[in-house]
């Protein structure tokens, strides 16, 4: 038993004595098929936030030899799988956190140096009959013991990409593309891991490291094949945590839904966590970690950003490749290479079956207000975000006017002056100028309602504000919109609602460049 080489079970320990514990023991059953196989070199990436090292506890708690487990699984989803009792704690493991390792190690140079003593002298200790020098590297050392005893090796390391997040100096980078590449590419090696398992933010570094680890199975928060249901919580799991910590389910998917694989609904774990123990919702992304990374991306203005930004926060799907991006953190060389980091770190939430990106939730669309509200060139926009919640205020009152002139505003700072008569534009306009709704109200977008589309819904999420059906109309009236409304019935959807409902129409004159409100009053 030691630090790196076969630890003990006692991290994972610590997690199943929490308050909150989501049951996600059956992704060891995946892991398990991999075991000796071809496909035995796995890299998963996701968010911070999204249990990457609770999942490596679990590991070395299952795999570990150091330790007996038994206890600890014995009433949870693994142990009812085929297999379970054969491979608990019955392998050599060596774990690793890369990121304690360079954040603690004083020289940096050294790191990997030192790391690699450390665990040639854990190897020692525990290995005595077999002659491991000193200047053996790791996988030197993984080979000898191999080659003597026939004893396999489980590798996890967490935080793998520390070195290409934190732009190291190219001698300790290069240090580090040999470590990986004597650990895991050398066909006289491979045979002494029965299974590698790589975690951390980014995917394999394209430019740099992918030739050292091309042998590896990337699973992505693009697309995270057979391990999607652990990415983090399902609908289900979150459901089942608030029937017992009595909160509001509905309230939550808003906050913290958002990400989707492979069909499934994917919340993020930590906030849904830290919600129940809090017993309300708020944004906890923001308190550990900054906005300041959205900044960073889109301060870069490369062409289409500030458009890709305003239809987000008016809660539109943005195109994006994300098959160019290099996985670096200094070759950014379009808006889809921004687009999609910020998707691997979570800021926006990718739909592979239109390849577009999203902002996911309601917390972390008040990231991306903050970070707005901190940028000179989006200065309009952020006035526009924080006019927003007076705009709702005015359309609940009925203030027509007041309403027209916001629209006013909103159309000009969304639209170029060669877009600005595009009925896509005023669309996008109504639904940046009333982002503050998203607040109170669920936004359903040309909905199929009565005998046609409505253009914008609004459905409370309490019954404490009215409903809202919005019709847009161009070069016409608003009071023909009012008329459309009432007569294709596209209240219809909210039969089952009891509340209050206002009719929206608006009409924009693309002569004078303005907007005509009218509002109505409807009980269902």
């Amino acid at each position: 038993m030691g630090i790196y080489l076969n630890p003990k079970n006692d991290n994972f320990a610590g997690t199943l004595k929490a308050d909150i514990y989501v049951d996600k023991t059956m992704m060891l059953k995946v892991l398990n098929s991999f075991i000796d196989k071809e496909n035995k070199f796995v890299c998963v990436s996701r968010p911070r936030r999204f249990g990457k090292t609770i999942a490596q506890n679990m590991m070395t708690a299952y795999y570990s030899k150091g330790c007996d487990s038994s206890a600890l699984f014995e009433k949870l989803k693994i142990s009812k799988s085929e297999g379970y009792a054969e491979k608990l704690n019955k392998y050599n493991v060596i774990n690793i956190d890369l990121n304690s390792e360079y954040q603690n190690t004083m020289k940096k140079e050294q790191m990997l140096t030192r790391l690699t003593t450390e665990i040639r002298e854990e190897m020692k200790e525990q290995f005595r009959g077999i002659d491991l020098k000193e200047d053996d590297s790791l996988a030197q050392c993984l080979l000898r013991v191999y080659s003597k005893t026939g004893e396999t090796f489980i590798i996890i390391i967490d935080e793998y990409d520390v070195l290409v997040r934190e732009q190291v100096p190219q001698a300790l980078f290069d240090e580090y593309l040999s470590f990986l590449n004597g650990l895991f590419k050398s066909a006289t090696v491979r045979p002494a891991i029965s299974l590698a398992y790589l975690t951390g933010i980014l995917p394999v570094v394209r430019d740099k490291i992918q030739s050292k680890l091309n042998n590896f199975r990337e699973y992505t928060i693009l697309d995270a094949g057979e391990l999607a249901p652990f990415v983090g919580f399902l609908p289900e799991e979150v459901e089942a945590l608030c029937k017992e910590w009595n909160m509001d389910f509905e309230e939550c998917r808003r906050w913290y839904d958002g990400y989707t694989q492979r069909g499934y609904e994917i919340y993020n774990p930590e906030s849904v966590v830290r919600s129940m123990m809090d017993h309300k919702y708020s944004n906890y992304w923001g308190k550990t970690s900054s906005y300041r990374v959205i900044n960073d991306r889109v301060e870069a203005n490369f062409k289409g950003t500030k458009d890709a930004v305003i239809r987000m926060l008016a809660g539109e799907n943005v195109p994006v490749n994300v098959l160019q991006y290099l996985n670096t953190m200094d070759s950014f060389a379009t808006l889809d290479d921004a687009l999609t980091y910020l998707i691997h770190i979570g800021y926006l939430a990718y739909d592979e079956e239109d390849e577009s990106c999203r902002i996911p939730n309601l917390e972390i669309s008040r990231e991306w207000a903050m970070a707005i509200a901190t940028m000179s060139d989006y200065e309009a926009t952020d006035n526009i975000i924080k006019a927003s919640k007076e705009l709702l205020s005015e359309t609940l009152k009925k203030n027509e006017a007041a309403v027209a002139a916001a629209l006013d505003e909103s159309h000009i700072h969304v639209t170029s002056n060669r877009s600005y008569n595009n009925e896509d534009a005023l669309a996008s306009a109504i639904y940046l100028a009333y982002i503050y709704a998203l607040n109170k109200y669920y936004i359903f977008k040309e909905v199929t309602a009565g005998k046609g589309f409505a253009d914008v819904l609004f459905v409370p999420f309490k019954q404490d504000v009215p409903a809202m059906v919005i019709e847009l109309k161009h070069n016409k009236c608003a009071e023909s919109a009012i008329d459309q409304i009432r007569n294709k019935q596209y209240f219809e959807p909210l039969s089952e609602y009891k509340g209050g409902l206002l009719f929206v129409g608006v009409n924009y004159d693309e002569k004078e460049k303005t907007h005509e409100c009218r509002i109505e009053e409807f009980t269902v």
